[in-house]
């Protein structure tokens, strides 16, 4: 083989190699979920959403519970028999209200219970997401977050704190229209939450879990832990199978630089210790 036929030979696999390994990827995840399915005897569907990096410019692009996402699971959901048992494992900074909206309404109408599995986090629509279902269930450190909405970048209470807080003659124009579409929107997110926990909880606790959540009690980032959301009131339990968290390996954060955190392969034992030698 010459020296140029050798390049041609680097080049090729250089180029075949991410997809090669995509591929191993997906073939490893579809194995995995099978197993899983098999182990519960459930229909396992996942939300995952990674920060993905733009291929020429490099810069993150986050994303989000869009339409897309709810076609794809409202259309998984009408393909399984009503009373098979439906996992849903998400990993999410939530997204738009409308597709939320939908994918939670169509958890609610399931008749086969629906386990939603949080192995990291799920915040904003992804807590909605989770409150349709059954029952929800925590990996150790995972999260929940706050559903108040978002007005562009402010958060709805804020805006109309402003207006109790300002002469409304103090107040820009821009500002007034923000103000008015953050009432509608804590109106309407609050009776979304309500109907969405109606099914799992008594009205006067879907009506104080909508409240608490929707309200701007947090910042909208804010960590629910397990143990706050069982003193809320939700169902939560932190039995996570194991199997999930070896899924959730499998769907990686692209990287375009070296990654952050790096450990061996195995736990490495800790040395024994002699006697101290003695002091002076």
């Amino acid at each position: 083989m010459s020296g140029f036929d050798f390049m041609w030979f680097f080049f090729l696999l250089a180029a075949l190699q991410p997809v090669l390994r995509k591929r191993i990827l997906e073939v490893q995840r579809r194995r995995l979920i099978a197993r899983i399915e098999a182990q519960r005897g459930s229909r396992l569907i996942l939300l995952v959403h990674r920060q993905e990096t733009m291929s020429v410019l490099g810069f993150p692009v986050m994303r989000y519970i869009d339409v897309d996402d709810s076609e794809a699971i409202i259309h998984a959901l009408h393909q399984t028999e009503p009373d098979i048992p439906v996992d849903l494992v998400l990993h999410t900074p939530g997204g738009l209200v409308l597709p939320t909206y939908q994918i939670a309404r169509a958890i609610n109408a399931r008749k086969g219970k629906v386990t939603v599995f949080v192995p990291h986090y799920a915040m904003s629509g992804g807590t909605l997401l989770a409150l349709a279902a059954d029952e929800i269930v925590l990996s150790q450190h995972a999260v929940l977050g706050p559903i108040d909405p978002q007005i562009g970048k402010y958060p709805a209470v804020s805006l109309l704190k402003v207006l109790r807080d300002k002469p409304i003659a103090e107040i820009d124009d821009e500002t007034l229209i923000l103000a008015d579409q953050a009432a509608k929107a804590m109106r309407q997110l609050e009776a979304m939450v309500t109907e969405v926990l109606a099914d799992s909880y008594p009205a006067e606790t879907a009506g104080e879990l909508s409240k608490l959540l929707t309200q701007g009690t947090w910042t909208h980032d804010y960590p629910i832990t397990c143990d706050e959301a069982l003193r809320m009131g939700l169902k939560v339990t932190t039995q996570m199978p194991a199997e999930v968290l070896e899924l959730m390996t499998l769907y990686r954060q692209p990287l375009r630089r070296s990654p952050s955190v790096e450990y061996g392969e195995l736990p490495v034992a800790r040395p024994q210790r002699g006697p101290s030698p003695p002091q002076n």
